[in-house]
């Protein structure tokens, strides 16, 4: 079994969806020993979110689950130069519990482009992807809506089916077409989202 690591390191200079403050790590030594106080908003780095995120009375991270957090996932790419992702393309997702989109816009990661011109998801496709009855969607870009759409259209369908959705992951390059995928965040009360460690096996 090969496991691909498919998270981002929490630095203090990391790239955070604009607007957003950068984490900041304070180390402390006291009386020998070494702990890190983190400040950091909770869609930081690769990260997931709940449908409390956007919804008053969704569901939140603390109420799935450990098994809601792992299954089979189909990874699909997305061709250069698609803007907007539709149905059709996600027809591979069937009998899968996630679907990993490979929009090849982790290359981008570190750079002012990384925030602009990546692959959405079309709100058809959204609705689409809500009711194949999965656990969740990741993909290497930022959002899964266009920064600045300030409504969230289609994290609104998607989380609004139940579905989890991960954002920011790496290394997607590395995997094959279908792999099992988990990701794991920490479990805080309230939580609308959680930064994760996600990895894939296959």
């Amino acid at each position: 079994m090969k496991y691909i690591d498919l998270t981002y390191t929490i630095t203090e200079n990391m790239p955070v969806y604009p607007g957003t403050e950068k984490p900041v790590l304070e180390r402390l030594e006291i009386d020998g020993y070494r702990e890190t106080l983190f400040h950091m908003f909770s869609h930081t780095g690769t990260h997931m979110d709940a449908p409390y995120h956007v919804f008053r009375d969704g569901r939140k991270l603390e109420d799935y689950s450990i098994g809601e957090f792992t299954g089979r996932a189909v990874v699909i790419d997305v061709p250069h130069g698609v803007k907007v992702i539709e149905p059709d393309m996600l027809k591979a997702a069937e009998g899968f519990e996630f679907i990993i989109l490979r929009t090849g816009w982790g290359a981008k990661w570190g750079t002012d482009e990384y925030f602009e011109g990546f692959p959405v998801l079309s709100l058809n496709a959204a609705e689409y992807a809500a009711g194949l009855g999965l656990k969740g969607i990741g993909l290497d870009s930022i959002s899964v809506d266009e920064v600045g759409n300030n409504t969230l259209p289609v994290h609104r369908v998607l989380l609004g089916s139940g579905m989890l959705i991960i954002e920011n992951l790496a290394g997607l390059e590395q995997l094959p077409s279908e792999v099992n995928f988990t990701a794991l965040p920490l479990k805080y009360a309230d939580a609308d989202g959680c930064s994760v460690r996600a990895f894939a096996s296959f």
